[in-house]
């Protein structure tokens, strides 16, 4: 009964299904969870979605900006982009269903040990109010008021956490934590502009250089920052993201033992 957890797919199934078969997975009685970006940018989007669905209750995933920047596309609040590879999807006869599949995942996970997200969580929050503000974007993207929530989804401001927050500006300030940071400074601003690099002038840092307060050890996998190259991986950060889109592998974490599999890019 092995859990894995995999890297950003980015609509990338064969490389998926290569190192699934490579670690003899039984969706019988293991588990795939994926840290989001299941879409967008490779060729495979609709399959892969199709694939991960199909899985059934041996399938678990975060949303990352890439699911939450195609499910924005569905309700009709932007059009695709040139870079955009979702249009499959889109025009796909199970499109609706696989929206509502999408929209019904979460955007923080626990599992065993490990906290389960996108981007990463901020050092200003501990996880007791992570998990619970990440569960207020799931439910306004799960209610009949989704449209509203996804209309303001995008957009850098406000750049820093303030309880005080309400409305729109604090579900976009949510979102943006758990789904896009990269650096922030000491107070939790964020800077959502950097993105090829992995360093930043001070006072900006990675968003994991920071001490943490919770009461007890948590450890975190995250994906979404290709430039990485995968590190950290080292309790307590598993960075999952090896960029397979751009040309680099897939990681496959077991969660039991923290062994990686890697799958290089296939031409």
């Amino acid at each position: 009964m092995a859990k894995y957890a995999v890297g950003d797919i980015q609509g990338c199934l064969n490389p998926l299904e290569a190192l699934l078969n490579r670690v003899a997975f039984n969706p019988s009685c293991d588990t795939l969870i994926s840290v989001g970006d299941l879409v967008n940018r490779g060729p495979q989007s609709l399959a892969t979605l199709r694939y991960c669905m199909g899985l059934g209750s041996a399938f678990k995933m975060v949303l990352g900006n890439h699911d939450l920047h195609l499910l924005a596309i569905a309700e009709g609040i932007r059009a695709p982009s040139a870079q955009d590879t979702i249009q499959e999807v889109l025009d796909a006869p199970d499109r609706e269903i696989i929206f509502s599949w999408l929209r019904s995942q979460p955007l923080l996970l626990s599992e065993d040990n490990y906290q389960i997200v996108h981007a990463g969580i901020p050092h200003i929050w501990d996880i007791e109010q992570a998990q619970s503000l990440a569960k207020e974007v799931t439910d306004a993207i799960q209610s009949s008021q989704r449209k509203t929530f996804f209309e303001h989804m995008y957009g850098n401001h406000p750049d820093v956490w303030h309880n005080s927050l309400v409305g729109s500006e604090r579900l976009r300030t949510i979102t943006n934590y758990l789904t896009r940071m990269r650096f922030c400074d000491p107070r939790g601003r964020l800077d959502l502009k950097a993105k090829e690099c992995t360093s930043q002038p001070e006072p900006y840092k990675p968003w994991f250089s920071y001490e943490r307060t919770d009461k007890n050890p948590i450890e975190i996998i995250f994906g979404h920052w290709a430039a990485l190259k995968g590190k950290p991986f080292k309790s307590p950060l598993f960075a999952l993201d090896t960029g397979y889109v751009w040309g680099g592998s897939m990681r496959l974490m077991c969660l039991q033992d923290q062994q990686i599999f890697h799958q290089e890019f296939i031409v």
